[in-house]
């Protein structure tokens, strides 16, 4: 039995789906057909893995994945074995999102942060200025061009932000300021980014992974 990684103090989670035709990237497939986004989505996960890693060099942190579909032994063969991995279980996102963050806390993380793989301008520089920014923040937004985040980082786990949120419309980022202000919580706000979620976002993942 491989034996995880424990969680560090400031903690990565990462979010997304085993790269599986017909299963993943669905709003693409009719521009790159089933094996194309499930190519794009592997492409993308290593991709910002990679980014993670990077970071890894400068900071000690802990990086966790938790996925959808496939398993474990799946997970591990395709990104390695020294990565803590956790399914992402039932619910809308907001139940997997808190669930995971409530993980990390128990565990003993103080700075926990959560970006999916949607978004190639996420990078080391980036990350680092998200846990730079919990340091004196309770709560680190990346937005995303689309109105949602590419990622969010908490000092607790304050789960009030991952309910009665409209998840996959453009009203995700709003809403969860609202609830920050509601809650009286210091918020830093990262770059905005676009995520790569439909075919007319394809050009942005090609200017970043091609040119």
């Amino acid at each position: 039995m491989l034996k995880s990684p424990n969680i560090a103090k400031q903690h990565l989670i990462i979010f997304t789906r085993y790269p599986e035709p017909g299963l993943t990237k669905t709003r693409l497939i009719p521009a790159l057909g089933t094996e194309g986004a499930a190519n794009l989505q592997r492409q993308m996960t290593e991709y910002t893995l990679s980014k993670v890693r990077e970071l890894q060099k400068a900071i000690a942190i802990s990086v966790e994945v938790r996925f959808s579909g496939g398993n474990l032994e799946l997970m591990q063969n395709w990104l390695g074995t020294n990565l803590i991995y956790q399914p992402q279980g039932e619910g809308d996102l907001g139940k997997r999102m808190g669930r995971s963050l409530l993980n990390a806390f128990n565990e003993g993380a103080r700075q926990v942060v959560i970006i999916g793989t949607d978004c190639p301008g996420v990078n080391s520089q980036i990350l680092t200025q998200a846990f730079l920014e919990l340091q004196q923040c309770e709560i680190v937004l990346g937005p995303a061009v689309d109105g949602g985040y590419y990622l969010i980082g908490l000092q607790c786990p304050f789960l009030e932000l991952f309910v009665d949120i409209n998840w996959g419309t453009s009203q995700v980022l709003q809403q969860t300021v609202a609830i920050c202000h509601q809650l009286n919580l210091s918020v830093a706000f990262l770059p905005s980014l676009a995520d790569v979620d439909r075919p007319e976002d394809l050009s942005i993942w090609e200017q970043i992974f091609v040119g």
